[in-house]
């Protein structure tokens, strides 16, 4: 929320500059006002808005209606399009035809560099609330990066330098408190998920106050970097497997052998691809089972039951099912 903070508030104060220098008449500003706004992100309880000595009423506002109380997904449509690839002056276009007057390029420019700011700071200052358990995860993205000293001359004859997508995977980290609530504590912008990189990060954490002898839990996927970056920095925390990303390995080794003719509710024929869609069911819900368990001891012995189910039939699926499956029962009652 304190981005989504940072980027409103910062382009209500480039709106109203950029009201002022258009204006004939000398007008002053005067301080702010404080306005509740909902977002899909949750609630703005005191948005600081500028207000001016004189005219307030009468002036209309492009990025928040002076009444307005809810905020749609105009922000995400215009971040997706930045990320995308658009241009400042491309993104000023956009708007244009959705908000009719706009910010000019230099006041998008200002709003982007305070969001910067704001999302670097906050990957610096201290914890001051200690998770047991973090959830970690790598997002793969294309980023645009620009080219130096590559520029394209526009059709309206502006110079712009050239920008490349690269593929970067941003590495980042949840905290999980015992009362179910989170919060996204970390991120950091890398070329793989090595071991090196996750080292990156885990030290970032450390320094910023999480104290190894603390952390009892990291949840993840299946990454191989971060296994022995977590046997440096949190050699006590166990390692907990994502049970969705470890029932989703089944499905992309399923061979479609020995199809169902029949579903048990249904005696027609079934098409190929409803039986391939009947036969991807059934394996992951036997799967999934085995996580609905009780206990440790009755995982185990339904992992058992589906092993010996299905080990002739799907033998690639199983055998990536079962790699490293003690690391998902950590959360199982023992």
């Amino acid at each position: 929320m304190d981005t989504i903070r940072t980027v409103l508030e910062s382009a209500l104060k480039e709106e109203v500059t950029e009201f002022l220098k258009a204006r004939e008449k000398k007008t002053y500003r005067s301080g702010y006002y404080y306005h509740g706004v909902n977002t899909q992100y949750g609630q703005i309880s005191d948005l600081a808005v500028p207000k001016l000595r004189e005219g307030n009423k009468e002036r209309e506002w492009q990025i928040l209606e002076r009444y307005q109380r809810s905020l749609g997904n105009l922000l995400d449509w215009m971040c997706i399009l930045y990320v995308m690839g658009l241009s400042l002056r491309d993104l000023q276009e956009a708007l244009y035809s959705l908000l009719g007057k706009v910010l000019s390029v230099s006041a998008v420019n200002q709003i982007t560099l305070n969001a910067q700011k704001q999302l670097e700071s906050r990957r610096q200052v201290p914890l001051t609330r200690i998770p047991k358990m973090i959830l970690v995860d790598g997002v793969w993205v294309e980023i645009q990066y620009t080219m130096a000293g590559e520029f394209k001359e526009e059709e309206s004859g502006h110079l712009r330098q050239c920008r490349q997508a690269e593929k970067r995977v941003v590495l980042a980290v949840m905290a999980i408190w015992e009362d179910g609530s989170h919060e996204l504590i970390h991120h950091e912008v890398a070329e793989t998920e090595s071991e090196a990189a996750w080292k990156k990060v885990l030290e970032s954490l450390i320094r910023r106050g999480l104290d190894p002898n603390h952390l009892e839990l990291v949840v993840s996927d299946g990454s191989l970097g971060l296994p022995a970056a977590m046997k440096t920095c949190f050699p006590l925390a166990q390692q907990q497997l994502c049970i969705t990303h470890k029932i989703r390995g089944i499905e992309r080794h399923l061979k479609y052998c020995h199809l169902p003719l029949v579903t048990p509710t249904v005696a027609a024929p079934l098409k190929p691809k409803e039986a391939r869609k009947q036969r991807s069911f059934e394996i992951t819900s036997d799967a999934y089972k085995i996580y609905q368990s009780p206990q440790v001891s009755d995982a185990q012995s339904l992992l058992k039951a589906f092993e010996e189910k299905w080990q002739q039939i799907q033998p690639d699926a199983v055998r990536t099912f079962l790699k490293d499956i003690e690391l998902t029962f950590h959360l199982l009652p023992i």
